[in-house]
C-alpha cells in the first residue's frame, strides 16, 4: 500500500505529509526564481539589450543636441544645421558600403569595440569643442578675422558626423549580426530580440532628448555639452565591458566565414606581387641610371594610390551589386522608399501643425502616444509572425499601413485644410486663377505663414530631435487667432499616430528577412547598403520640402509621400509573391 494510502487511515495526517512536499516544491521554485533571474542578467541577451539602451540614449541626446548647438552658433540660423545634414546624408550615401566591407572583413569584436571608441572619442572631443566656443564666443569670433570660428564649426561637422559613421558601423554589427549569432539564427528568438530593441529605440527616442533638454534649459548649453561629454565617457566604459563579456560567452561570434577574408587577401596578395614586380623593374633601371632613382619611386608611387582607389571603387560597386542580387532585394527597396514620406513626427510634420495653431505641448502629447502605438506596433510583430509567419506578417502590416494613411489623403481635402489646388492647375487664365486664388483665400484664413518659408532643418533623422527645436524655429508665428475647422489637422494625425503601428511591424519583418536571407560573409556590406538607401530616399523628401515650403503645398507633399509608401509597399508584395511562388515551386 502507499503511502499516502497509509496516511488516510491515520485520519488526516495525509495532510501534513502534502503540506510538506508542497512546502519543498514552494521553497524550490523560490531558490530557482533568483536563479534563473540572476542567469539571465549574465546571459548575453541582457547585456546586449543594456549596452544597446546606452549607446541608444547617447545616440539620442547627441542627435538633439548638436541640432540646437548649431542654430544657437551661428545665430539661430538654420545654415550649419543644413549643411550638417547634407554632410551626414552624403557620407553615408557614399560611404554605406565601405563601412559594411570593414564589418565584414573584420573580428567581430574588434569591429564594435573600434567603433564604439571612434563614436564616443569623437562626440566627447566635440563636446569640448563646443563648451570652449559657447564659453569664449566673442573671443574666438576675433581671432584671425572671424576665420577660427570656421575652423570650430568645420571641426564640429566632421567629428559629428564621424561620430554618425561609427553609430552606423555599431548598428550593422550589432542589430544586424552579433543578434542573429546570439540567438543561435532561431526566428523566435530573433523576432523577440529586434522587437524588443525596438522598444528600447521608441522608449530613448522620447525619453533621452527630454533629459538634455531639461538639462540645457535648467542650466546651460555649456553644461548641457560637459553632459553628453560625461555621459559618453561613462557608457564607453560600460558598453565596452558588456560586449567584451558577450563576445566571451557565445563562442559563435568568434567564428566568421572565409570567404570574404580569403578574397581580400587574395586582392592583397596581387597587390603585393603587382608591387614587388614593378620593385624589381625600379631597382632594375635604377641600377642603370642612378640619377633617376627618385623620380621612379615617384612614379610607381602613382599607381598604388590609384590601386587603392580603384579598390575602393570596387568595393562600393561590389556592395551595390550584392545588394541588388539579394533575393530580399525588393523588400528592402520598399523599406527605403518608406523614408520619402513627410508624414511622421520630424521637423516638417510638427511644423506644419504648429502654422495650424497646434501647440507645442499638444505636440509632445502627440508624440507621446505615437511612441505607444509604435510598441504596440512591435507588440503585433512577434505576434502575428507566430501565427502567420514572417512574409504574411509583412503583407498585413502593409495594408494596415496604407489603410492608416488613407485617413492622411482625407486631411488633405477635408475642411480646415490650407491645399491650394490651383498650384495643380498653373494652365489656367489669369482670370480663373484669380477667382481659385480667391477661394482658396477664403480656406487660408487660419494659416499662419512662417518666416523665411523655405527655411527647413535638412537633418537626416527621425527623432525627436526636430518637434523640441519647434520654440525655436517657430518662435515668431503669431498666436491667438483659431483655425476655422480642426477637421483636417485630427484626421492628419489620426493617420500618422495609427499608421506608426503597422509601419514598424513592417519594418521589424524587413529587417529580419534581411538578417535571416543575407549570407553572414555579405551581411555587413549589404545591410550598409541598405543604410545608403535609406539616407537617399531621406534627402528626397527634404528635396521636396525645399521645393514646396509653404503650409499651401502641404497636402501636394502628403499626396506624394502616400505615393512613395504605397510604391515601396507594392514592391514588398511583388517579393512576398516571388517568395510563396519559390516556396510552394521547391515543396
Amino acid at each position: 500500500m502507499s503511502q499516502r494510502a497509509e496516511s488516510s487511515q491515520c485520519g488526516g495526517v495525509v495532510v501534513e505529509f502534502e503540506s510538506d512536499d508542497i512546502r519543498n516544491a514552494r521553497a524550490k521554485k523560490a531558490r530557482s526564481i533568483p536563479g534563473s533571474a540572476l542567469i539571465y542578467l549574465k546571459g548575453p541577451k541582457f547585456l546586449i539589450y543594456v549596452s544597446g539602451a546606452l549607446s541608444m540614449w547617447g545616440d539620442r541626446m547627441w542627435h538633439f543636441a548638436i541640432s540646437v548647438f548649431l542654430i544657437e552658433l551661428y545665430g539661430r540660423n538654420l545654415l550649419l544645421t543644413a549643411v550638417f545634414g547634407l554632410v551626414v546624408a552624403g557620407s553615408v550615401l557614399l560611404l554605406g558600403a565601405l563601412i559594411g566591407d570593414w564589418v565584414d572583413r573584420n573580428p567581430r569584436n574588434k569591429v564594435a569595440h573600434a567603433s564604439l571608441f571612434i563614436q564616443n572619442i569623437s562626440v566627447t572631443i566635440c563636446s569640448i569643442v563646443l563648451m570652449l566656443v559657447f564659453s569664449y564666443k566673442q573671443r574666438i569670433e576675433q581671432i584671425w578675422d572671424g576665420w577660427l570660428t570656421v575652423v570650430c564649426y568645420t571641426v564640429v561637422i566632421v567629428l559629428a558626423d564621424v561620430a554618425n559613421l561609427a553609430s552606423t558601423a555599431l548598428t550593422i554589427a550589432i542589430q544586424r549580426d552579433w543578434i542573429v549569432v546570439i540567438t543561435g539564427y532561431n526566428r523566435g528568438h530573433l523576432a523577440g530580440m529586434n522587437a524588443t530593441m525596438r522598444r528600447i529605440d521608441q522608449v530613448t527616442n522620447i525619453l533621452a532628448p527630454l533629459a538634455v533638454g531639461q538639462v540645457m534649459t535648467l542650466a546651460s548649453n555649456v553644461v548641457g555639452c560637459g553632459f553628453i561629454l560625461g555621459w559618453n565617457l561613462v557608457s564607453l566604459i560600460v558598453e565596452f565591458f558588456f560586449l567584451s563579456r558577450v563576445y566571451r560567452i557565445v563562442p559563435a561570434l568568434s567564428v566568421k566565414p572565409p570567404a570574404v577574408e580569403l578574397d581580400h587577401n587574395d586582392l592583397q596578395g596581387m597587390e603585393r606581387r603587382g608591387s614587388q614586380g614593378e620593385g624589381q623593374v625600379v631597382q632594375a633601371l635604377a641600377e642603370g641610371n642612378s640619377d633617376g632613382s627618385l623620380h621612379l619611386k615617384e612614379i610607381t608611387y602613382l599607381p598604388l594610390c590609384f590601386r587603392r582607389f580603384r579598390w575602393l571603387v570596387s568595393t562600393c560597386k561590389e556592395g551595390w551589386t550584392a545588394y541588388y542580387h539579394q533575393p530580399v532585394f525588393l523588400a528592402g527597396m520598399g523599406l527605403a522608399f518608406l523614408y520619402t514620406t513627410v508624414l511622421g513626427f520630424d521637423c516638417i510634420t510638427t511644423g506644419y501643425a504648429y502654422t495650424q495653431g497646434i501647440s507645442g505641448s499638444l505636440l509632445s502629447l502627440l508624440m507621446g502616444v505615437s511612441a505607444i502605438t509604435g510598441l504596440m506596433g512591435t507588440v503585433m510583430f512577434t505576434r502575428l509572425r507566430k501565427t502567420y509567419g514572417l512574409v504574411n506578417t509583412g503583407i498585413i502590416s502593409s495594408c494596415l499601413h496604407l489603410g492608416c494613411l488613407l485617413l492622411c489623403v482625407c486631411s488633405v481635402f477635408a475642411p480646415g485644410s490650407p491645399m491650394d489646388l490651383s498650384l495643380l492647375m498653373p494652365y489656367f487664365t489669369s482670370n480663373s486663377s484669380s477667382e481659385l486664388g480667391g477661394m482658396a483665400s477664403q480656406r487660408q484664413k487660419h494659416t499662419y505663414p512662417l518666416r523665411g518659408g523655405s527655411n527647413q532643418p535638412l537633418l537626416p533623422d527621425r527623432s525627436s530631435i526636430h518637434w523640441t527645436n519647434n520654440t525655436v524655429l517657430f518662435d515668431n508665428v503669431p498666436s491667438g487667432s483659431t483655425p476655422e475647422s480642426y477637421i483636417s489637422i485630427i484626421l492628419l494625425f489620426m493617420g500618422v499616430i495609427t499608421a506608426r503601428i503597422g509601419l514598424w511591424s513592417f519594418d521589424l519583418t524587413v529587417t529580419q528577412l534581411l538578417q535571416e536571407t543575407i549570407c553572414e560573409s555579405e551581411r555587413g556590406v549589404v545591410n550598409g547598403v541598405q543604410s545608403s538607401m535609406n539616407y537617399l530616399m531621406d534627402l528626397l523628401h527634404f528635396i521636396m520640402v525645399i521645393s514646396a515650403p509653404q503650409p499651401q503645398h502641404f497636402g501636394i507633399l502628403v499626396l506624394i509621400s502616400v505615393l512613395f509608401i504605397t510604391t515601396g509597399h507594392t514592391m514588398y508584395f511583388l517579393y512576398a509573391h516571388k517568395a510563396k511562388r519559390k516556396r510552394r515551386r521547391d515543396t
